[in-house]
């Protein structure tokens, strides 16, 4: 971007006034490149990075309006769960998986949440690099912050291009070593294990998940 773009950039950033939501906004979504932009009369004045839909999750590709914001949004359907004792047990958790004993389960925030799509939309969240959520369009904090002051209950928002298909794509395949073992089976990676995907598992024969 020039310095006339930038200028542009950070007033869109750190302003809340509703003004700025012209219907000459537009949102592209780029899922082959990772990008999200904010175009205004075709000039982009805003690009992120994104993470989107994982396999199983995918974005859905199309064209869309925005149709609801909510700054402190929280999901219906997705987020972990803790024991008694507020350690994550499972940290990539569906409303409906059981919950041990005395845990409970706590829903994902999705701040400056921008629905597009039935329960997709643009959020701040964290960036793994590579696509990784359950179908909504993560960005950095302060993009999220950027795109929510400008776009509007109606915006347009273009989704287009190929989910890559990078290392951590088939998340719930062979789960990735946590380090090499000297004694005993492989350590598996916490960060990537969902235990309904561990052929082991079977929570009727399990104590903390009655």
């Amino acid at each position: 971007m020039r310095w006339g773009e930038w200028a542009v950039a950070a007033a869109i950033i750190f302003s809340g006034e509703p003004s700025l939501a012209q219907s000459s906004y537009r949102v592209e979504i780029d899922l082959q490149e990772q990008r999200a932009y904010l175009l205004r009369d075709r000039r982009a004045v805003l690009a992120s990075p994104i993470s989107s839909g994982r396999a199983g999750h995918l974005t859905e590709t199309g064209s869309f309006r925005i149709i609801e914001k909510e700054r402190n949004h929280y999901s219906s359907l997705y987020g972990k769960i803790v024991d008694v004792y507020g350690r994550t047990i499972v940290s990539d958790a569906d409303a409906d998986m059981k919950v041990p004993r005395g845990g409970k389960f706590i829903p994902a925030p999705m701040h400056y949440f921008m629905r597009f799509h039935g329960a997709d939309g643009m959020h701040a969240g964290y960036l793994p690099g590579y696509p990784a959520s359950h179908g909504c369009v993560r960005m950095p904090e302060e993009m999220a912050i950027g795109f929510f002051n400008v776009v509007d209950v109606g915006t347009p928002v273009h989704v287009f291009g190929r989910t890559p298909r990078t290392g951590q794509y088939f998340r719930f395949g062979p789960q990735p070593l946590r380090f090499p073992p000297i004694f005993g089976p492989p350590q598996r990676d916490p960060r990537y294990y969902d235990p309904r995907y561990d052929p082991r598992y079977d929570p009727r024969f399990d104590p903390r998940w009655r």
